[in-house]
């Protein structure tokens, strides 16, 4: 949920209603002030990605912990049919903001406490700048989708192409 909404455009209400998730009540109740609410975490929560990424894991518990005192976790079981129970974690009534940042701070907590922040990324591709959760084996990952690691090998092998096409030229030039 963090890496959905910090990678998120929110340029407009529609955007946000793009990444909330079921049950429908969210997309159908999040208003203008959710999605200023939104703004504010995605930029918090980016910073805890760049933290970690930069191998800063105290400023990325921290951004974390204050996270966590801005969008607390009042957990709750609720269920709409008998056997289908799950955890809410927030209280009755409250606001999509609220119901949804606090899952998305509450399992990023998690992950880094299981995980450690070196598995939060920021894609190596400057064209991007996406965010995402390093899932590999062996913490290898540096890219946020096959495709940001496919343009960017791609762009790697043209410019060194064009490099050695220009030295080649510059070899064969006549001296004077």
């Amino acid at each position: 949920m963090a890496v959905d909404l910090v990678n998120a455009p929110l340029s407009e209400l529609a955007s946000l209603r793009e990444i909330l998730p079921e049950p429908d009540w969210m997309c159908d109740d999040a208003t203008e002030r959710d999605l200023q609410v939104f703004r504010k975490a995605q930029k918090r929560l980016r910073d805890v990605f760049e933290h970690g990424s930069a191998g800063r894991e105290r400023e990325a518990v921290n951004e974390l912990n204050s996270l966590l005192e801005s969008h607390p976790v009042h957990p709750r079981i609720s269920g709409h049919q008998s056997g289908n129970w799950h955890i809410h974690v927030t209280s009755r009534g409250s606001m999509v903001s609220a119901e949804y940042l606090a899952g998305a701070v509450w399992g990023l907590s998690v992950w880094l406490c299981n995980y450690g922040s070196a598995r939060f990324g920021v894609c190596a591709d400057d064209r991007c700048g996406n965010v995402y959760l390093d899932t590999s084996s062996n913490n290898c990952r540096r890219f946020c989708s096959e495709r940001c690691a496919t343009r960017s090998h791609v762009a790697a092998h043209r410019a060194r192409k064009k490099a050695a096409i220009e030295d080649t030229a510059t070899n064969l030039t006549p001296v004077g």
